[in-house]
């Protein structure tokens, strides 16, 4: 499929994703081996899609969002992705040569995108538990990724940062929330915010409750 991951660049691009490295990670991983095989002719199209377990992977133009966002501030290194899901947004990370460290909360999602990372021997390191707690014997990180909504700034991962490390986290209320940046310097975070998405809830505790509370 090929051509489709052309033409998904080339809407990235139209939609204003500029990062050559990241560009160049969208045409080499292949998005429709992280989906099934009754989704796999939409794999490229500009939209969410389920993956089970009232779980989605992300449209293609969030995933590059998010990714630009740290790669522009911290291009190298160590990274967490919480939220595994269907594996991509890891495999995205591993294509830009960071190191990647991934959480999944699911045991069946876990599963399932383990075989698919395996099946593509990437090096990501995965744990299947609570990913609002991080993983404290890996960190610090020099970026964290959260690809679930946060109802408050996640204070844990924050306190996993490296000094100069960035996390990128959707944060606000169910239905809408604003993409973050949040930078370490020292004992100080600088915040940056961007532009409004709706992901699912991040569940957890230091995220929403299993009931959304």
């Amino acid at each position: 499929m090929a051509r489709e991951r052309r033409e998904m660049v080339a809407e990235l691009e139209r939609y204003g994703i500029r990062n050559a490295r990241v560009l160049d990670a969208f045409r080499t991983v292949k998005r429709h081996l992280f989906v099934d095989e009754e989704s796999r002719p939409y794999a490229y199209s500009d939209g969410a899609m389920s993956i089970g377990f009232g779980q989605t992977i992300s449209q293609p133009y969030t995933v590059a969002y998010m990714t630009s966002l740290l790669v522009e501030r911290r291009p190298f290194g160590k990274v967490l992705e919480i939220g595994t899901g269907s594996g991509y947004q890891a495999a995205i990370l591993d294509a830009l040569g960071y190191e990647v460290f991934t959480i999944e909360r699911i045991a069946g999602l876990y599963e399932a995108a383990g075989r698919v990372l395996d099946a593509l021997e990437l090096p990501v390191q995965r744990r299947l538990g609570d990913g609002t707690l991080g993983w404290p014997e890996e960190a610090p990180f020099d970026g964290i990724i959260v690809t679930a909504a946060a109802p408050r700034e996640p204070h844990t991962l924050m306190n996993q940062l490296a000094d100069g490390g960035v996390l990128v986290v959707p944060v606000g209320d169910l239905a809408s929330q604003q993409m973050t940046v949040i930078r370490r310097n020292g004992e100080r975070f600088e915040h940056e915010i961007f532009h409004d998405f709706a992901f699912v809830p991040l569940c957890g505790r230091e995220g929403w409750g299993d009931n959304n509370e």
